[in-house]
């Protein structure tokens, strides 16, 4: 089975910065892309950022230039640097793998996702 934790959440002033971190664990053989979601109350969850094994990234149009996604994929582990945060920021944070294949199915990519943080930016 394949777990992701996700840390670093918690409170900062609007025009701070937090550090997420996600790592996923199990018998991975590989994974296609991982990405940070996000959820505010009486919203939809959305993307922020992702990034594929090969180091491509894609953000959202609301935190491009202020939020970095990068990987460490040795250690199957996702970060988001959020820079500049803005209360409208302020939502649960979700850390997602995408396409992992493991020992058990080595031959199909499932997605798998964390419990979430939660990050709050207050003005």
């Amino acid at each position: 089975q394949v777990q992701l934790v996700e840390s670093g959440g918690g409170l900062v002033q609007a025009g701070g910065s937090l550090r997420l971190s996600c790592a996923a664990s199990g018998s991975i053989f590989s994974i296609n892309a991982m990405g940070w979601y996000r959820q505010a109350p009486g919203k939809q969850r959305e993307l922020v950022a992702a990034i594929t094994s090969g180091g491509s990234t894609n953000y959202a149009d609301s935190v491009k230039g202020r939020f970095t996604i990068s990987r460490e994929n040795a250690k199957n582990t996702v970060y988001l640097q959020m820079n500049s945060l803005k209360p409208e920021d302020t939502a649960v944070y979700y850390c997602a793998a995408h396409g992992v294949r493991t020992r058990a199915e080595p031959l199909r990519g499932r997605d798998y996702w964390g419990q979430g943080t939660q990050v709050t930016v207050s003005s």
